[in-house]
């Protein structure tokens, strides 16, 4: 039996048994709760100008003291409903109807600044604080953002705006984002325009994301969908995603202190999903992964018009590690690079971090792939320090456009190790699974 497929049965099990092929089969669904109010009771105006922050807040407030009956309900009904930032409670559903909008503000005054996440040490666009994000979950248990379709509504243009003209105070929010939480669901719903992350959950377990759609313009400055970071147990299914730059993206902390906080993200599931990154990558992993990423499964997915399809990024003095990562059944159209690894990617939030922190990736699986007009069939740019080991590529088959470079040249790589076997065009010398050129054979 080939090398590369002995590899890839052996890793594919190991995976399997660490349960990442398992969590979208756990994934909660939905409850019905005993308790349910409209958010008209407690005064909002579904006009698209009427500032309803306040209405939501005190509606959550009331719907806590049903969290030990089963919990509650808040009823969204049609309209355009425009608020600020504001918190949910535990054992809590917001609920949706068709043609029902939450609107965010576009005014910072509405959205409340905090501090910035101890795994990351400062906002993402700027040192300091962050602006929260629209709708908020801290240290909550069985929480469930879903509707019949209803739409939630970043109206992110002036977040972008503020962005590219360097003018932000603070790094800009999310849309929907759970910190510290378990049991979390967000599923039937429509997502617009994030100013920055659509879905983040960070340092949660359990979470379960079905049937939603989220898009913003592809010119949108470092917009990106669904980012499970630092969170274990999660699932992503039957979804579809359009972003400015990458569709999902896994992380885990950013340098020193991802390393300090040292809260991986493992054990996810990636499903059906039709994923669009304008300006990034369709599936991502870091560059901020200083916690470490490992046992993810993705498959059944469908890339188009993306700058690229899959990639890994990490940079010298990330630390932590990306691995047991299986990709498998994958359709790309129309994408530049198809896989890209870069051991050299990515800015430190600051001066403290620790350049002799080398990330390891190592034991990734790509296989059962096709694609139609690709530009580039892979980058694979490791470090001479910490080389990309245990890069397996199994029946992969990519139709280059006619802007491709030579077959010869589909491939660039450096200081990666890895194994192949029925890929086309083929890859470079170091994937085929030879002596490398560290004088060790690629193994197991």
């Amino acid at each position: 039996m080939p090398v590369a497929l002995v590899l890839l049965l052996a890793l594919s099990c190991l995976i399997q048994s660490h349960g990442a092929g398992n969590v979208c089969d756990l994934g909660r669904r939905p409850n019905t709760r005993p308790h349910s109010v409209s958010i008209l009771e407690f005064g909002a105006v579904g006009d698209g100008k009427t500032l309803n922050t306040i209405a939501f807040q005190n509606a959550v407030f009331y719907l806590k003291s049903f969290a030990d009956k089963g919990g509650a309900q808040l009823y969204v009904p049609p309209g355009r409903w425009l608020t600020g930032s504001f918190n949910l409670t535990s054992h809590l559903t917001l609920f949706l109807e068709k043609d029902a909008v939450i609107l965010a503000s576009q005014d910072p005054l509405h959205w409340q600044v905090v501090d910035p996440l101890p795994s990351y040490g400062r906002g993402i666009d700027l040192p300091g604080r962050r602006y929260m994000s629209l709708i908020n979950g801290y240290m909550l248990h069985d929480v469930v953002v879903t509707g019949d379709n209803g739409t939630i509504d970043g109206q992110g243009l002036l977040w972008w705006d503020r962005f590219n003209s360097h003018s932000l105070k603070h790094s800009r929010p999310h849309l929907v984002e759970f910190v510290s939480s378990e049991d979390v669901t967000v599923s039937n719903l429509t997502f617009l325009n994030a100013p920055a992350y659509t879905i983040h959950s960070v340092y949660c377990s359990h979470v379960y994301i079905n049937k939603v759609t989220a898009t913003t313009s592809p010119e949108s400055p470092y917009t990106i969908g669904i980012v499970p970071d630092s969170s274990n147990n999660v699932c992503i299914q039957d979804s579809s995603i359009s972003m400015g730059y990458d569709a999902i993206s896994l992380k885990s902390g950013w340098d020193e202190y991802g390393i300090s906080y040292a809260r991986p993200t493992a054990n996810v599931q990636i499903q059906n999903v039709y994923l669009k990154a304008a300006s990034g990558a369709s599936i991502s992993f870091g560059s901020e992964m200083s916690g470490g990423i490992s046992d993810v499964v993705v498959r059944d997915a469908h890339i188009h018009n993306s700058l690229s399809g899959v990639a890994f990024r990490t940079t010298k003095g990330r630390g932590g590690y990306m691995k047991e990562i299986d990709v498998s059944n994958i359709n790309m159209v129309n994408v530049g690079t198809a896989f890209l690894a870069n051991g050299s990617f990515g800015t430190h939030p600051d001066s403290g971090f620790d350049a002799n922190a080398y990330p390891l990736v190592s034991h990734i699986m790509l296989h059962d792939i096709v694609g139609e007009n690709i530009s580039i069939a892979g980058e694979f740019f490791g470090t001479k320090e910490s080389p990309f080991t245990s890069v397996l590529l199994s029946n992969i088959s990519l139709s280059m456009n006619s802007d491709s470079p030579d077959d010869d040249d589909s491939w660039q790589c450096s200081y990666v190790e890895g194994s192949s076997e029925s890929v086309v065009p083929e890859p470079c010398f170091e994937l085929k699974g030879f002596e490398s050129s560290y004088g060790r054979a690629v193994a197991l």
